[in-house]
């Protein structure tokens, strides 16, 4: 079973960096990994052999509160039946232990850089090894049998940060009329101007991805928000950078959404078709 670590990596956080495909140093055994939300990655472990695709184990990572459990579910083993491994904190590595597990017990992983990992699996006394895992792009993919879509570009779908399906999770705010009533025609002006200008901001920074007014409607809605963000946490704390927030004009629904990967591409075209900045 394969993981990848990084060094200095807040320990609540899944390992994002997973994400893609990596091969075994002198081996055609590789391991694929996609990211579902800020709390599930699945992965899946496969061999090649006559230029086919040949899946050995399934492999899952989740987060639930600040504890990260790894499962991997090896096929023909264990009646079907995943063994869970449980995070135990390091500074410089990814380290998941099951001391009842016969073997492995433990499973450490040290990102060398952006392209290597280096992979510790142990159990009792001496016994167990050691491996170097690189990161695979175009070539290995083209040979993925799993890939339906002739089109499809695995540099652009890393980039985009893409699941299997071209998809990723954001989070989507509902703007709706907020607890402030005031008539103060030059205060509502001025917060709303600070309002555009804050959605402007946050676009530049790639951030917010879609912003825009509702139509008019018998639930006070006024407008939507699409965050480029993996945890509503981090989605309030932007929203608390909008003056027509903090000043109580607008109020907010927050949910997670699931959608395109390729979404925040719209925006570079977007910047070329205004005739009027509002």
């Amino acid at each position: 079973m394969l993981l990848m670590a990084g060094s200095l990596i807040a320990q609540s956080r899944l390992p994002y960096f997973l994400r893609g495909t990596w091969k075994m140093e002198n081996q055609e055994v590789y391991e694929h990994w996609d990211k579902l939300n800020d709390r599930t990655m699945k992965g899946f472990t496969y061999k090649m052999a006559d230029d086919l695709m040949v899946i050995t184990e399934y492999l899952d990572l989740s987060r639930t509160g600040n504890e990260i459990t790894y499962t991997a579910t090896v096929l023909n083993q264990n009646q079907g039946k995943g063994i869970t491994f449980y995070h135990t904190p390091s500074d410089s590595s990814f380290v998941f232990e099951n001391p009842e597990h016969d073997f492995p017990k433990r499973i450490e992983y040290r990102k060398i850089s952006d392209k290597e990992i280096f992979v510790t699996v142990s159990g009792s006394g001496d016994r167990g090894f050691s491996y170097t895992m690189n990161r695979v792009l175009q070539d290995v993919a083209q040979r993925d049998t799993t890939i339906a879509n002739p089109n499809y570009d695995v540099r652009l779908a890393q980039e985009l940060e893409a699941d299997d399906y071209g998809m990723k999770s954001y989070i989507m705010v509902v703007l709706k009329t907020g607890p402030n009533s005031s008539t103060d025609t030059q205060f509502i002006n001025q917060i709303f101007r600070g309002h555009l200008d804050n959605i402007r901001r946050l676009a530049e920074e790639g951030k917010l991805i879609v912003a825009g007014p509702l139509g008019k409607n018998d639930r006070n809605y006024r407008g939507i928000y699409i965050f480029d963000v993996s945890s509503v946490e981090e989605a309030e704390a932007l929203l608390q950078t909008d003056p027509a927030i903090k000043e109580g004009l607008l109020a907010t629904e927050i949910f997670n959404w699931y959608g395109s990967a390729a979404l925040p591409m719209y925006l570079d075209y977007s910047d070329k078709i205004w005739k009027q900045k509002p």
